[in-house]
C-alpha cells in the first residue's frame, strides 16, 4: 500500500513506520473495535475536500457507543484531526481515510470496562477499490455460502472490526471461486449487502435496494438514493431475493471505497447488457460530480482541506 508521512494516534502525529501497538492490545485478541472509511477528492476548483466527513465521524462514534467504547475525543476533534492529517501528509489530490477506535493494552479477558480506549487515523492514496476497469465494465459477483451475521448474534449496525471476519470469509470464497466480489444474504435468505458495500438493482426503471434492517447503514447508499430522488428516479427499499438479482436489468454496488461499481454478472448469470447500464452510469456520474464539487446542492457535504 502507499505510505504517508504520518498517522494520527491519540492526538499525536506519529511517523508512519512508528505507528505500532503492543501485542497484547485488547482489540487484537477479542475483536472489539470500530472503523470508518472516508474519502477525500480533488474538486473542480483544484482544491481537495473530504466528502461527508461529519456523517462518517458520527457513525464512528455511534459504532463505538454500540460496542461499549467511550471515545476520549469529540466529533469536532476527530474532524479537525482528519483535516490536519491530510494537510501534514500533503494529500491534496485525494485520499482514503481510515479512523480506528480500539481497546488498547492493559487488560486481558473479555470484560473490557477498565481497558483504555485508543483512537488512530491513517490516510493514504488509494485508487478504485474494485479497479478502474470495474467502474466502467462492471464486476463479477458470487452469492456466497457465508451469510450476513444476524442481528441476534452481534452488533450488525456497528461498523465494528469483528463484523469484518464475516465479510473476509465471504470475499475469500468469492475470489477463490474466480469472482471479483461476494454478495451476502441475511439469515432469512434475502440479499443483505456485499462484503464491504451496499447493493442496488434496477428493474423496469425502478431503483431497488434492500432495507438496512440487517446491514450497515451506508452513507454512500443514502447519497445515491438522494441523487436518484433529485433525478426523479423511483426508489424502493425492500427485500430482494436471489432470483430477482439474476433477472435484474442493472445492478451495482455503492460504498466509500467501492464508490459506484457496476455488476455485470452474478453466479454465472449475465446482468442486463453485461456491462454498466444506463441508470448506473447516470448515478455514477452524478456521484462523482457530487464529491468533486460540481453539484451545488452537495457542496455542503464537502470539507475543504486547502
Amino acid at each position: 500500500m502507499n505510505k504517508s508521512k504520518y498517522i494520527w494516534m491519540d492526538g499525536e502525529f506519529t511517523p508512519w513506520d512508528d505507528a505500532k501497538v503492543h501485542i497484547l492490545t485488547h482489540t487484537l485478541h477479542y475483536g472489539n473495535g470500530a472503523i470508518e472509511g472516508t474519502k477525500a477528492y480533488k474538486t473542480v476548483d483544484g482544491r481537495c475536500a473530504i466528502f461527508k466527513l461529519k456523517e462518517h465521524t458520527k457513525r464512528l462514534l455511534n459504532s463505538s457507543k454500540m460496542t461499549l467504547m467511550d471515545v476520549p475525543f469529540t466529533a469536532e476533534e476527530l474532524n479537525d484531526a482528519q483535516v490536519e492529517l491530510l494537510q501534514k501528509n500533503e494529500l491534496f489530490n485525494g485520499a482514503y481515510i481510515r479512523p480506528l477506535v480500539y481497546l488498547g493494552y492493559g487488560v486481558m479477558g473479555l470484560y473490557h470496562k477498565e481497558c483504555p480506549v485508543n483512537v488512530a487515523i491513517a490516510a493514504w492514496e488509494w485508487g478504485a477499490y474494485l479497479g478502474e476497469e470495474g467502474l466502467k465494465k462492471g464486476v463479477r459477483m458470487k452469492i456466497t455460502s457465508v451469510t450476513r451475521t444476524p442481528n441476534t448474534s452481534g452488533m450488525g449496525k456497528a461498523k465494528a472490526v469483528a463484523n469484518y471476519l464475516n465479510s473476509q470469509m465471504a470475499k475469500f470464497e468469492a475470489v477463490e471461486a474466480g469472482y471479483d466480489e461476494a454478495l451476502l444474504r441475511d439469515d432469512h435468505g434475502y440479499i443483505a449487502e456485499a462484503s464491504g458495500a451496499a447493493f442496488f438493482m434496477v428493474r423496469d426503471g425502478v431503483l431497488i435496494s434492500p432495507p438496512s434492517d440487517n446491514s450497515l447503514e451506508s452513507i454512500t447508499q443514502q447519497t445515491i438514493i438522494d441523487l436518484a430522488h433529485d433525478m426523479g428516479i423511483k426508489v424502493e427499499r425492500r427485500r430482494i431475493t436471489r432470483e430477482e438479482v439474476y433477472i435484474a436489468d442493472e445492478a451495482f454496488l455503492t460504498g466509500t471505497a467501492a464508490e459506484v461499481t457496476p455488476i455485470r454478472e452474478v453466479d454465472a448469470r449475465q446482468i442486463g447488457i453485461g456491462s454498466r447500464g444506463p441508470m448506473t452510469e447516470k448515478l455514477q456520474t452524478a456521484y462523482f460530480d457530487a464529491v468533486a464539487g460540481k453539484n451545488p446542492d452537495y457542496i455542503k457535504y464537502l470539507t475543504y482541506i486547502n
